[in-house]
């Protein structure tokens, strides 16, 4: 196991992937991978990280800030959390104007009739609200308003996503969160009675836990719906600790089902379970009791990290892109190793684990 697992991680996975123009198109999980990769930058200040998000970002984005795709779901938001970081770093106008374009594409982006932003405005996900959404939009959305003096609406939309989709995809008996919600009703994953998916996956809880942690980071104490949101983590940290493997410290891929075969032992979700669970005993949102589930937590993630004879390192039981599905769609999902949805939850839990710097920090109004 190296010493600097972090670094460890990015050296590998640019040496496989040497040129950033190739790294591929504007998607949420090579993003949430190099903002990851932006935080160990933070800390070792290798100049080769930074460099590297940027010619990829560059690589999608013109001098007139314009994007080299259509903006047509939530997926496409995460990355510009990039053009944030990077103007912070070189005060380049275009990453501003780029950004400002994506704080606007809220204006006119479709809802449900109670609010909530559509996972996409393509016909197969016209209406539905997914869990992956909350973190794929809302984060960037509370950063951009701390960079750019935008709060006053940046923050209560937020909240008011976190708590229209909570409202939907709640389980009333436990702290755990379905998949997708369609307001249609019109998905055959839909209950006819509640419109939600069945089944309670793994990452997309993970992507819904560390929007809340990361959001508190900066919503204000006196904020009206600031103790909803604690309320939310201590629910569902009672189920994380429920649910966890007492044997390996991990959650499995349907998180309430561990003894149904096929189930597995996913890593992404681990890696973000942990970090929701680390982050929230910091800040103390919840029990110091959950100290040791997250330290079960980041020992079991850390069992699935291994080194290769040529010495780079790889990270192993990784679910690949997934939608909503029936039970045995997801108990067959591919078991990737260095997907770049683990690859970049594990860069999030580690650098906060070590260094308990908020991954809010780019948030310096220029």
């Amino acid at each position: 196991m190296p010493g600097d697992i972090s670094r460890a991680i990015v050296d590998s996975t640019l040496r496989a992937n040497p040129d950033p123009t190739k790294f591929g198109g504007w998607g949420y999980a090579k993003s949430l991978y190099l903002f990851g990769q932006y935080e160990v930058y933070l800390r070792t200040h290798d100049k080769r990280y930074l460099d590297y998000i940027r010619a990829w970002v560059d690589s999608h984005i013109d001098d007139q800030g314009n994007l080299d795709r259509k903006i047509d779901a939530l997926d496409y938001v995460l990355p510009a959390n990039l053009l944030l970081v990077l103007y912070q770093e070189t005060h380049e106008e275009k990453y501003k104007i780029a950004a400002e374009k994506f704080r606007h594409v809220f204006d006119t982006y479709p809802r449900t009739n109670d609010g909530g932003f559509w996972h996409a405005t393509v016909p197969s996900r016209q209406w539905q609200l997914w869990l992956d959404g909350i973190y794929m939009s809302q984060p960037y959305l509370v950063r951009y308003g701390q960079m750019f003096g935008d709060e006053t609406y940046t923050e209560d939309e937020a909240v008011k996503q976190m708590l229209v989709y909570y409202k939907h995809l709640r389980d009333p008996k436990r702290g755990l969160l379905y998949h997708a919600y369609d307001e249609s009703g019109k998905q055959p994953w839909a209950d006819p009675v509640t419109h939600h998916s069945a089944y309670f996956w793994c990452r997309a809880i993970g992507w819904y836990g560390m929007a809340i942690v990361d959001i508190l980071d900066v919503l204000p104490k006196d904020h009206p719906e600031r103790k909803q949101l604690i309320k939310i983590l201590n629910r569902l940290a009672g189920d994380l600790e429920h649910f966890q493997d007492r044997h390996t410290g991990l959650w499995y891929q349907i998180v309430d089902k561990p003894n149904v075969a096929g189930n597995w032992q996913e890593t992404s979700s681990s890696s973000m379970y942990t970090y929701i669970l680390d982050v929230s005993v910091k800040r103390g949102y919840i029990n110091k009791k959950y100290k040791r589930v997250a330290e079960k937590g980041y020992k079991g993630v850390l069992s699935k990290v291994s080194t290769d004879a040529n010495g780079n390192t790889h990270i192993s039981d990784i679910c690949e892109g997934t939608n909503v599905g029936d039970l045995n769609y997801y108990f067959n999902r591919k078991r990737n190793t260095d997907d770049f949805h683990g690859l970049g939850a594990f860069l999030l839990m580690n650098e906060e684990w070590n260094t308990s710097l908020s991954s809010m920090q780019v948030t310096t109004k220029r």
